[in-house]
């Protein structure tokens, strides 16, 4: 018990550095934050694409993570995250959304950082959510900065979008997996550099997916069904995907704390 006493407190004192680091103040959203809430999800993937005031109220009133953040006192991010048991009790991560001047100034990782609190402090162990696996920074915030873990290719998870950020691209997915008091977490959070994995295959990433998808669609497309072919195949042979020094993937078969697998 004193253990995972000693586990929260730190997960909050991380959580309140990486707020302090960005400028912002992170905390569960209250009634009156709910407009608030929806224009920042709207902001970022278009007018109706939130969830409604009223399922926000519910969710958040029967517990699940819906976080504001506010820097001045004015909303800057915001994130929902609700329960579910599908191999397991765990919080799935469903949206984050920061606004575009405060984007890579770290007001997301201040989100998840928190989000992690609450759910260690609430006997939740395991987060997860999905991304897409052709944008970069986001595989490098997930994979290394967080250190989650991806465990299952989800092609063209959501269908056909159409909102403000994916367009007519199709939604192909990783679901990742942040094992909140794991060595490879804890190591992440605590700054130590990922492993050199073992490559048993590469993916080169695109240095700007969202901007290829805007200059030159077709290559983009073709991209996303190159991909699609790479990943399916990958977790079919058991290999998982990380990155390298250069933020492109390697396929490997690497225990997830790098320990290479025997034969």
């Amino acid at each position: 018990m004193t253990d995972d006493r000693e586990l929260v407190r730190e997960a909050y004192r991380l959580a309140e550095a990486a707020a302090v680091a960005a400028g912002v103040s992170v905390r569960m959203a209250e009634p009156g934050d709910m407009s608030a809430v929806i224009g920042l999800f709207e902001r970022t993937w278009g007018v109706g694409r939130s969830p409604d005031r009223s399922f926000l109220l519910a969710l958040d009133y029967a517990g699940n993570t819906v976080l504001i953040a506010t820097a001045d006192s004015r909303p800057v991010g915001a994130a929902l995250g609700f329960l579910g048991w599908s191999d397991g009790i765990h919080l799935h991560s469903h949206m984050a959304a920061v606004v575009p001047w405060q984007r890579s100034g770290g007001v997301g990782y201040a989100i998840k950082l928190f989000q992690r609190a609450l759910c260690l402090e609430h006997g939740v162990a395991d987060m997860r959510w999905t991304f897409d696996p052709l944008i970069r920074r986001n595989a490098h915030f997930n994979l290394v900065k967080l250190g989650a873990e991806a465990v299952r290719f989800l092609p063209d998870f959501y269908g056909q979008l159409d909102d403000a950020i994916s367009g007519s691209d199709r939604s192909d997915r990783f679901e990742v997996r942040w094992d909140l008091s794991s060595p490879r977490v804890i190591n992440a959070l605590t700054g130590v550099k990922p492993p050199e994995w073992t490559a048993l295959g590469e993916y080169a990433l695109a240095p700007d997916f969202e901007q290829l998808r805007v200059d030159d669609l077709d290559a983009a497309s073709a991209m996303r069904v190159e991909s699609r072919v790479v990943f399916t195949d990958a977790f079919l042979l058991g290999l998982r995907p990380e990155l390298n020094a250069i933020n492109d993937y390697v396929l490997t078969s690497d225990a997830p704390n790098g320990i290479p697998r025997e034969a």
